[in-house]
């Protein structure tokens, strides 16, 4: 959410925050996510592994550093050959966002396969972890809006961002090499 709400007014400069905007970049998030969740649901009955999973928080993080680094190129090369700012604010979505959130969209399926072992828990867990990553989203969307656009710039927000998806990949790679013990209806994979 955080990423979200700063692409609004990181193409605000250029094509405006009018609900065309607005609906581009929810539009482009949610089309990401979903093919994500499509993608990572798909990709986590072929031999899933912590290692794989690590990595889908490793390439959000690279795929956002774009953002930082070409948005203005972009967006003038958008604005300069698309007159009408909705399909220039789409075509900017797509180019900046979609790939980053498609591959943070591949998470919650991934994660539901490492941790569930038996059917009679899985229920359970995927609830557990749909509440954790909207309570995350709520509380990112909170954060993001009150308080951390009033104290840091853009740029800075997004770096931010991007070492929380860093950290947490690099968390999980590390966490490979930790032996675990199974417990009961949750299996841990070990690499």
């Amino acid at each position: 959410m955080t990423i979200e709400l700063l692409g609004g007014r990181i193409m605000s400069p250029y094509f405006g925050s009018s609900v065309y905007v607005w609906g581009s970049i929810i539009t482009i998030f949610m089309l990401s996510l979903s093919l994500g969740y499509l993608w990572g649901g798909r990709l986590s009955s072929r031999n899933p592994n912590p290692r794989t999973f690590a990595l889908f928080f490793l390439l959000s993080a690279i795929l956002s550093l774009p953002i930082i680094f070409f948005a203005e190129w972009t967006m003038t090369q958008v604005f300069l050959s698309i007159e009408d700012p909705r399909y220039g604010s789409l075509l900017t979505a797509t180019l900046l966002y979609f790939l980053p959130i498609c591959f943070m969209g591949m998470v919650s399926p991934y994660s539901v396969r490492l941790l569930v072992s038996s059917e009679e828990h899985s229920g359970r867990m995927a609830g557990l972890l749909y509440f954790v990553s909207t309570l995350g989203s709520a509380l990112g969307t909170l954060m993001t809006s009150f308080y951390f656009v009033l104290w840091f710039e853009i740029d800075q927000i997004m770096w931010g961002a991007i070492a929380g998806l860093l950290i947490s990949g690099a968390a999980i790679m590390i966490a490979c090499k930790i032996p675990v013990r199974e417990s009961a209806g949750v299996h841990r994979y070990e690499s």
